[in-house]
């Protein structure tokens, strides 16, 4: 029994803690040919080292993007780990800063050593 219980504990441990937010940030990435592509997208879940967003824009897993968050003006570059179809016309696309950044989104995360209690 102790073993399934520390198997869903380290399953469960996260770098940082997610949060449901919905705001409008700017992708751009680069093409082969020079061409920068630009293009409103909206995230969906984030946290301090990246998250998950939806947009048009089809990218690909590994692909190097930046991010800006227009009310602020900051831009951070943002690797992509996964692009998967969503809405027809739509992909979702988890992405990883290349280095934390927890003020780049518009809340305050929980400190480092912060534990949510167990249930």
């Amino acid at each position: 029994m102790r073993a399934a219980s520390d198997a869903t504990t380290t399953v469960n441990q996260r770098r940082s803690e997610r949060v449901m937010l919905r705001i409008r940030v700017m992708l751009t990435k680069g093409v082969l040919d020079g061409q920068i592509l630009r293009e409103e997208a909206f995230t969906k879940i984030v946290n301090a080292h990246g998250g998950l967003l939806i947009t048009q824009m089809e990218v690909t897993a590994g692909e190097t993007v930046v991010l800006t968050n227009p009310k602020t003006n900051v831009s951070q570059q943002c690797h992509v780990l996964r692009c998967e179809p969503a809405n027809p016309g739509d992909y979702s696309v988890s992405f990883e800063f290349a280095e934390p950044c927890p003020n780049f989104w518009p809340i305050v995360f929980p400190p480092e050593n912060w534990h949510a209690p167990e249930l």
